[in-house]
């Protein structure tokens, strides 16, 4: 049984702006502290063998400059690495480009920090649903990262499939969703923004509708 209200208090959540090579992009970072080493979080998030565990299996080359391919989700370069703490990648989806860079720290107590920041563009997705459009996902697979860290077993990806068709699945999202959504006002969104597109957030995540 997942504990949703632990989990969601465990991350942390943080929305920004910041000017990049390709212009200015939104941040979307997404935080976790971990009961487990640097060196394990690190190969659980850059091999072959372990990101399956607890995400999505991949393919291709897991290499500076290599290209790789999420099964059923986003494909990309990677374009920065600084084993075993730090690497950056394109993140290809839909037609979309955007940029991810994730940090792996250790903690004064020796415990281990996994840190995500998705770099977005401003465009209609991001005008109609704001940081949960990634937010949610990324979150998804933070909890995912803690169950796999926890116990060193594989995620079941039908279990996972079901929990998140079930109603606590539908609850964490929408949570979730909610989180992002203040996360949003306190990087500096509008409130009645924020809200318009966490509803949206929330609904396309719990079924009832889907982005444009």
């Amino acid at each position: 049984m997942i504990d949703i209200v632990a989990q969601l208090n465990a991350v942390q959540r943080r929305v920004g702006a910041r000017t990049i090579d390709a212009g200015e992009v939104n941040t979307v970072a997404i935080s976790q502290i971990y009961d487990a080493e640097p060196a394990d979080v690190w190969e659980a998030c850059t091999t072959k063998e372990r990101i399956p565990r607890w995400f999505l299996p991949v393919s291709g080359e897991l290499r500076l400059g290599g290209r790789f391919s999420l099964e059923g989700n986003a494909s990309g370069t990677i374009e920065r690495c600084d084993p075993p703490h730090s690497f950056s990648a394109t993140w290809e989806f839909g037609g979309q480009l955007s940029w991810i860079e994730v940090r792996v720290t250790a903690e004064s107590d020796g415990r281990t920090r996994f840190e995500l920041e998705h770099l977005v563009p401003t465009d209609g997705h991001w005008e109609q649903f704001g940081p949960g459009a990634v937010g949610v996902g990324w979150e998804g697979g933070l909890m995912g990262l803690a169950t796999h860290l926890a116990s060193g077993e594989a995620v079941d990806p039908a279990e996972g499939a079901a929990w998140a068709a079930s109603a606590s699945g539908r609850q964490f999202m929408a949570e979730s969703s909610e989180r992002w959504g203040a996360a949003s006002i306190a990087g500096g969104t509008a409130p009645e923004v924020a809200q318009v597109r966490a509803d949206r957030t929330t609904a396309f995540y719990t079924g009832a509708t889907s982005p444009s």
